[in-house]
């Protein structure tokens, strides 16, 4: 039986809307627009924020002047400002532009893996060696994402076994901290309650995240049974948006003012003004110039009464 007492008083929510999401917007957004994209999150309570990716403006023209947006944000003490790279030369820059934590990635399928960034899974993480070299000498973290951890486009459900297996690898690095990654929304939260309940078994050393795209309507529902299942700490995206530009099919990500209407409506504490966020959604909307997928967004946020004594609505 369901007991609240067994919800925990708090979850950790990292917005990645800077770079997840607006790397797969058709618009390039201006330098100015990112900074004040990572300047509404910093204001609203969030406390982790994907701020940037360290990549060739070739491969991705949206993260293009990286260095330039990590000088020009509002740094707010105690929030963690989080740069993907891809390499070692993009965790110099990375280093080199005071980012509070590395993030490297890698596909829990081998297919994926090649198509993403044309390696193997081994040579990944051969990859990693250097870049968390780099950064015990800044005294920075490295955490990692497992994308299609949950399934891939190309191989389909991807095992348990093979997903821990990669992760304990990653831990030996010194990489504890780990996103799983529904990349392609195939998660189903029976799924995502076995994922978690199999890392708190057979790897309990490692801090697991849960980060969910919203291709079939299952992203709310999945991080619900992650809460349920022991996970604290998820990843959303400001709006809604998001999805790979290297994952066929992949959607948006579940929307981060979702998320926290959801929690603080079940009594968990998130930290994050729910009213100033939904004013950081209106100014991206404006900002890309088109609708934002977010359905607190779209419902007008909380609801309240319409004061009509026996209304009823079908």
């Amino acid at each position: 039986m369901f007991d609240r007492a067994d919800l925990p008083e708090y979850v950790q929510i990292k917005d990645v809307a800077p770079r997840d999401g607006l790397q797969a917007e058709p618009k390039v957004l201006s330098v100015g627009d990112r900074v004040r994209l990572i300047d509404h999150l910093t204001a609203s309570g969030v406390p982790y924020i994907e701020a940037s990716s360290f990549v060739s403006p070739k491969w991705l023209p949206q993260m293009a002047a990286a260095e330039e947006v990590m000088a020009r944000i509002e740094r707010k003490p105690g929030v963690a400002y989080v740069a993907l790279v891809p390499n070692p030369r993009g965790a110099e820059r990375a280093l080199d532009a005071k980012a509070d934590e590395l993030m490297v990635f890698l596909s829990a399928s081998e297919t994926h893996n090649y198509k993403n960034v044309h390696m193997s899974v081994s040579e990944s993480l051969g990859g990693f060696h250097e870049i968390c070299a780099m950064a015990r000498g800044e005294a920075v973290p490295v955490t990692a994402v497992i994308v299609t951890a949950f399934g891939c486009p190309y191989e389909g459900r991807v095992p348990l076994h093979a997903v821990l297996d990669l992760a304990i690898r990653l831990e030996s690095m010194g990489i504890a901290d780990i996103t799983l990654g529904d990349t392609v929304g195939v998660a189903n939260p029976l799924q995502v309650a076995e994922m978690v309940h199999g890392f708190t078994l057979n790897a309990p050393m490692i801090r697991v995240s849960l980060h969910f795209h919203d291709n079939r309507g299952t992203a709310l529902a999945n991080l619900v049974a992650g809460v349920l299942a022991g996970c604290t700490r998820f990843e959303t995206a400001l709006g809604g948006i998001g999805g790979s530009p290297f994952s066929p099919g992949a959607g948006g990500n579940l929307a981060t003012e979702d998320a926290v209407y959801c929690l603080q409506e079940m009594g968990i504490k998130t930290g994050i003004d729910l009213d100033r966020i939904m004013e950081g959604t209106r100014f991206l909307e404006t900002a890309i110039g088109h609708p934002v997928p977010s359905r607190l967004y779209r419902a007008g946020g909380r609801m309240v009464p319409t004061g009509i004594p026996g209304a009823v609505d079908e």
